[in-house]
């Protein structure tokens, strides 16, 4: 019994917590979409405005309008004027545009030709003509024509003389009624309503026709002024029947809970006020608080339904507590088998952190196998350069060795001068040959820096300086289109000097018994990057161009190689963080390696 009276109680407090939920959360959302809508209104209003405000003082600026202010008894000037007012009228897209001069007499208009004209008529009793002539700045006035009767806004400006004197003031007047077909209604605010006020409270703006010219100050505001009868004139001005409501939980201070009597039916709003810019005026979005009721309606359900699952769940709970004491035995046994598992598993993490250690050992003696592979990649390739070396040496050698032997011979016979020439030579031959021996010496070391900005031409001519000198590139057309400026990429100058060996190497192999044997290099620059491309009209490769990458794979016979230079050239590439890829040329035969560095604009 003690149960089901706390699960009654339980139930009503749920529900009372849901109802109060939902309405705060109800009107919230109605306020928010108030908002939106008053945002939405105000800007349409703000853009309206800012269109037409400069209008008035383009239009003073015409001296047309002031030659007709100082002669305003020429009847060939004002015509003009009235033309040109009709002109401005159709231009701008407005109802009036008319002149007056400084005591308020209308001297030339738009509709000069229509029985109803403003010329001749005095307007100076208007705010927008008395404002603009003390200030001497543009006004802005809403009121209802005096003779048409239609709604509009007067934007107005004074027209001023050559020395800046106030000779009249031109006024343009506009509909509002396109700020009015302007409010439309989505399909989730049907029940949105608005009205804009003036600073009196009456609707001169509204979604509603009927509730156009109504007084909406409420039940306690004074009655209206007849200044502001005459704003109006021909108008009732009949108050709303409306009554402020108490402000809703969670709802800010500019908005508020009304009610209205429409058609004979009271209907509740939740109002939010928004001042709108550069006027005295007032937008009141009113959103109908009918979703309030369904929303509060869906937070009983769903307040319902948790209590349901709570209730549930509460008596799943007291059923398993029941049941722990039963599970308590089974538990210590549990416990025991997990304390046999746990120690199985720390002497499997204890196996597994010995195999990571012997990983992590085996990866590191992998690395400095492959920095060694790599030396003895070099090395290789300075053995099979040995015999072009030797040739080249050969040379000057025996070039030295006839200067010498002539060098003891003139200096027996006193001829001084000519001991000093071949020595001269000497020097020179040495040169040559430190020169040779040195590029061999840089290629041979190991790169012990990191990546740094290299001038990719560097090691493209010390590459060749060493090709160069083996027998074997005798009679090649080697064509090295040298770019003229420094081309600055990510790199280190060593290693990229060994991939570029690999590859003129393997093209001067690859040319091998051509007729006219022929090495292209070239350089050019591709989104970002800097491509090297050596080019050779040789045999070609194998259909799968990636397999020549793989690890000693190779065409050639093992005196040549072990097919391990192309492999290690592309993991120093991919390791300076480019590509290096290899396929037949399409513009004839041969074979085409591309060699992609990113691109450095500065040295570091």
């Amino acid at each position: 019994m003690t149960y089901r009276i706390g699960a009654s109680v339980l139930l009503l407090l749920t529900v009372a917590a849901a109802w109060v939920l939902g309405g705060w959360f109800g009107y919230r959302q109605v306020e928010q979409q108030s908002l939106e809508e008053s945002f939405r209104y105000r800007q349409l209003v703000a853009n309206e405005l800012n269109r037409y405000l400069p209008i008035p003082e383009l239009m003073a600026e015409h001296p047309l309008l002031a030659e007709a202010l100082r002669f305003p008894d020429n009847p060939e000037v004002l015509l003009r004027a009235n033309e040109e007012m009709q002109r401005m009228a159709t231009i701008v897209g407005s109802s009036d545009v008319y002149l007056m001069d400084r005591t308020g007499l209308t001297i030339a208009a738009n509709n000069y030709r229509q029985e109803d004209s403003f010329v001749g008529r005095n307007f100076s009793f208007r705010p927008y003509f008395y404002e603009a002539l003390a200030a001497g700045d543009s006004a802005i006035y809403f009121a209802l024509g005096l003779m048409s009767g239609v709604r509009g806004l007067y934007f107005s400006h004074p027209v001023r003389d050559d020395a800046g004197e106030v000779l009249g003031v031109v006024a343009v007047k506009v509909l509002v009624h396109e700020l009015e077909s302007q409010w439309h209604r989505p399909a989730a605010l049907r029940e949105a309503e608005m009205v804009v006020l003036d600073r009196d409270g009456v609707s001169f703006l509204a979604s509603r026709p009927q509730w156009l010219y109504r007084d909406f100050s409420g039940p306690d505001s004074p009655p209206l002024s007849p200044e502001v009868r005459q704003r109006y004139p021909d108008r009732d001005l009949t108050p709303m029947n409306l009554r402020l409501l108490p402000r809703p939980w969670g709802v800010s201070e500019p908005s508020g809970k009304i009610r209205l009597e429409d058609a004979g039916a009271w209907r509740e709003y939740l109002a939010v006020r928004t001042p709108l810019p550069r006027l005295d005026w007032t937008l009141q979005v009113m959103v109908s608080t009918r979703s309030v009721l369904w929303t509060r309606l869906g937070f009983v359900l769903a307040g319902g339904v948790i209590y349901v699952g709570a209730f549930l769940a509460w008596l799943y709970l007291r059923e398993r507590y029941r049941r722990e004491a039963e599970l308590a035995l089974r538990g210590e046994q549990l416990e025991r088998r997990v304390a046999e598992r746990t120690a199985d598993l720390e002497r499997s993490n204890r196996q597994l952190l010995a195999e990571i250690r012997e990983r992590e050992r085996a990866q590191s003696e992998l690395r400095e196998t492959q920095q060694e592979l790599i030396q003895a990649a070099k090395l290789a390739v300075l053995g099979q350069m040995s015999a072009g070396l030797n040739h080249e040496m050969n040379q000057p050698i025996t070039a030295i060795q006839a200067y010498a032997r002539n060098s003891r011979r003139f200096l027996e016979k006193g001829a001084l001068d000519m001991v000093d020439a071949n020595l001269a030579e000497i020097v020179t031959l040495c040169g040559k040959m430190a020169e040779l021996t040195r590029q061999f010496k840089v290629f041979a070391r190991k790169s012990e820096g990191r990546p740094a900005v290299v001038d990719l031409r560097m090691p493209v001519d010390a590459a060749l300086k060493i090709i160069m000198a083996q027998k074997d590139s005798e009679g090649i057309d080697i064509r090295w289109q040298r770019p003229e400026r420094p081309v600055l990429c990510h790199g280190d100058l060593i290693r990229i000097e060994q991939v570029m060996v690999n590859l003129l190497a393997n093209a001067v192999q690859a040319v091998e018994g051509r007729a006219q044997p022929e090495i292209t290099i070239d350089i050019g620059e591709e989104s970002g990057h800097w491509r090297c491309r050596v080019r050779d009209n040789g045999s070609g490769l194998p259909a799968n161009t990636e397999q020549i990458f793989e690890p000693f794979f190779t065409t050639k016979s093992m005196k040549r190689g072990l097919g391990l230079g192309l492999s290690i050239s592309r993991q120093i590439v991919d390791a300076l963080g480019g590509r290096l890829t290899g396929h037949n040329r399409t513009d004839g035969p041969g074979a085409e390696f591309v060699l992609i560095l990113q691109k450095r604009e500065t040295a570091e």
